[in-house]
């Protein structure tokens, strides 16, 4: 009985694996769910009664498992860097004319995709059978959500005649019909809707229960194919393909463009119809197709210039603007809120928008009981873009002359567009900077979201961010939704955050104009928070991209003896305070800088940038009088040619070795 147990098993994960494609992959079913089912059940039987012939990659095996703890980080392959944007068809076309001058006169292609509003995520194979999914995350760290994807039913758990080593990277998303289902239950059952699918995808892919995961219905389309972290393929065309020869739900409304009308066409077809479309679309992607040019064209430090997002303008609808309220963020800021009548934009209700300031109010001359012009900016972002018709009853709004969460002073900073809340202890102020410390890419405490930071500062168990590290389990466990299990979570993952990097800690200070960028930037620089802190606004200055206002902002908020206060019970709490700085300091190329363009014969610009950081040397992204040595390679492009323009000197790789005494 062994032996044909294996073999009806074998049959039936293979029956139900092609019918799995043909459902949710080419949407061409030949038999019935009821029938599909009793296959389903048929082979849960025989793998209870046989659990030596268990498989992780059988049908049976999308949904299972415990609810989990939480999510474990993982480091990618290689970076996944966001793309570029072209807000319009002259951005387009300026980014064709970049790639032009950059791949000096040759013949190239692009690969035109539809651009899904989704989630990022990545998908391991090894010897054909999925082993690992992971998010995002911030591009060089994303979150393990394997059990997760599992349940994604167009995500293959075994494929054949692939890599013995695989990566698949793809989108993650909800249909419009799944979303409104969806939504529809989360109603009926009293729960806050999703404000859009993409939101919607995001939340269901990081849920630590699967089983609610698969209830989603959540759906994965790939867009690119790697091995060791680099394209397997010689085009970008040719790796869809192949994609969609292993068995994956590519998306066939692609096209290859032989030149930038081509594509232009393709971008303008498709705006067209993206309402027909079963899912949301918010512009078109544009990527060089051959794998060599791509390379031959490099990337920025946070986009690829081979690949571009064309956006598609966005969307207004009128309402009315029923009222106009004051939020105040951690800096204090008071800004405006408008509440409006809900209103349907692009397939997402709005209800607020923000007015920024009351300079901004003042421009569009908006006052309560105004119907106006809405627009979701980017397909996401709500904003008030013009008044349509005054309102007959309408009545001005006068921004408050104190704080209208805590009543004190408000003030407004000469050269500056908003007022503050000058008083340190406002409960609004205290709530928003803890939630910027908690966020991800910050200190990413995971379960300190809004509703439990409310219940924190209303109840005084926070008066500091600092506060956070003393929590005890017994003040924890009597908030409402919490309970012991909750609490350990969370006093878990606020011991883990004392181990987050450096530039995290600097971001989650909260310092004006300082984000993760210029965060990661000063702990490069200077490798330490007390060194910062010390540090005056010229010696600042020193720091890549950190200019006057931003220095004279460090050097303010260390200049206040609470934030000094903070700082120190921060350091108590354990927090990293230290990095070893990269680039060396007395090295071969200190005091130099350089600017790369082309291909060079031994080395990839990544490995160049490296080398001239290792030495003191520091690499840029564009070519100025300031510019020590312009390192041209193969087909340099327009950075040669302003160079020469300046009088930079201009050297190749053998000239770049020899500085390097290499």
């Amino acid at each position: 009985m062994g032996t044909e147990a294996k073999k009806r098993i074998e049959t039936l994960r293979d029956e139900l694996r092609r019918h799995e494609y043909l459902y949710y992959v080419l949407d061409q079913p030949e038999i019935s769910d009821a029938e599909y089912d009793a296959l389903m059940r048929e082979l849960k039987q025989l793998e209870t009664g046989h659990p030596e012939l268990a498989s992780p990659d059988s049908p049976t095996q999308r949904v299972g498992g415990a609810p989990r703890e939480g999510f474990v980080k993982v480091r990618h392959s290689s970076p996944m860097l966001s793309l570029d944007n072209a807000l319009n068809e002259g951005e387009l076309r300026d980014f064709d004319r970049r790639v032009r001058e950059l791949l000096g006169g040759a013949e190239y292609r692009y690969v035109a995709e539809l651009k899904m509003d989704g989630l990022s995520m990545a998908a391991h194979y090894r010897d054909g059978v999925f082993v690992q999914a992971i998010t995002r995350g911030d591009g060089e760290v994303g979150e393990d959500v394997t059990e997760n994807a599992r349940t994604i039913r167009s995500l293959p758990l075994r494929v054949k005649d692939g890599p013995p080593l695989f990566e698949v990277r793809g989108e993650v998303i909800l249909n419009r019909k799944a979303f409104e289902r969806l939504n529809l239950e989360r109603d009926e059952q009293g729960l806050k809707q999703f404000a859009n699918p993409r939101n919607a995808a995001a939340g269901s892919l990081r849920i630590l229960e699967p089983s609610v995961t698969a209830s989603r219905r959540l759906d994965y389309y790939p867009y690119f194919l790697l091995v060791n972290g680099e394209p397997y393929c010689k085009t970008h065309w040719e790796s869809l393909d192949t994609l969609q020869a292993l068995g994956f739900k590519v998306n066939p409304k692609r096209r290859l463009c032989a030149g930038v009308e081509e594509l232009v066409a393709f971008c303008q077809e498709w705006e067209a119809q993206r309402e027909e479309l079963p899912y949301e679309i918010d512009g078109v992607v544009a990527k060089v197709d051959s794998i060599a040019q791509q390379r031959a064209l490099g990337w920025t430090a946070k986009a690829p210039r081979w690949a571009i997002a064309f956006k598609y303008p966005a969307r207004q609808e009128a309402t009315v603007v029923e009222n106009i309220e004051v939020q105040v963020g951690r800096t204090g800021a008071l800004t405006p809120v408008a509440h409006l009548k809900p209103v349907n934009v692009g397939g997402v209700t709005v209800s607020r928008a923000t007015l920024h300031n009351e300079d901004e109010i003042a421009r569009l001359g908006v006052e309560i009981g105004d119907t106006v012009i809405i627009e979701r900016s980017g397909d996401v972002i709500p904003k008030v873009v013009r008044v349509k018709s005054p309102g007959a009853d309408r009545r001005p709004f006068r921004m408050p002359e104190t704080c209208p969460v805590c009543g004190g002073h408000v003030v407004r900073e000469e050269g500056e567009a908003a007022r503050r809340c000058i008083n340190t202890n406002c409960p609004a102020r205290l709530r928003e900077s803890i939630l910027h410390f908690a966020s991800r890419g910050v200190m990413d405490i995971d379960g300190m979201g809004e509703a439990l930071v409310d219940q924190l500062v209303a109840g005084k168990l926070v008066q500091s961010v600092a506060d956070i590290y003393n929590f005890k389990r017994e003040q924890l466990v009597d908030l409402e939704h919490m309970g012991r299990k909750s609490a350990d979570k969370l006093l878990a993952n606020i011991d883990a955050s004392r181990r987050e990097p450096l530039p995290r800690v600097i971001c989650a200070l909260g310092i004006r104009f300082v984000g993760e960028r210029t965060a990661e930037i000063l702990a490069n620089t200077f490798g330490g928070l007390d060194k910062i802190r010390k540090a005056d606004i010229e010696a600042l200055q020193q720091a890549e991209e950190v200019g006057p206002k931003v220095a004279q902002s460090i050097v303010e908020f260390f200049g206040e003896e609470r934030n000094l206060k903070l700082v120190e019970r921060l350091r108590e709490a354990g927090l990293q305070f230290e990095q070893e700085v990269r680039r060396k300091t007395g090295g071969a190329l200190t005091g130099l800088t350089f600017v790369l363009t082309g291909t060079l014969p031994s080395m990839t610009r990544e490995q160049a940038t490296e080398r001239i950081e290792a030495a003191g040397g520091k690499v840029t992204g564009s070519v100025s009088k300031k510019t020590s040595y312009v390192v041209a390679g193969a087909e340099a492009g327009s950075k040669l040619q302003k160079a020469k323009s300046l009088g930079v000197p201009v050297i190749d790789e053998v000239g770049l070795l020899r500085l390097l005494g290499e």
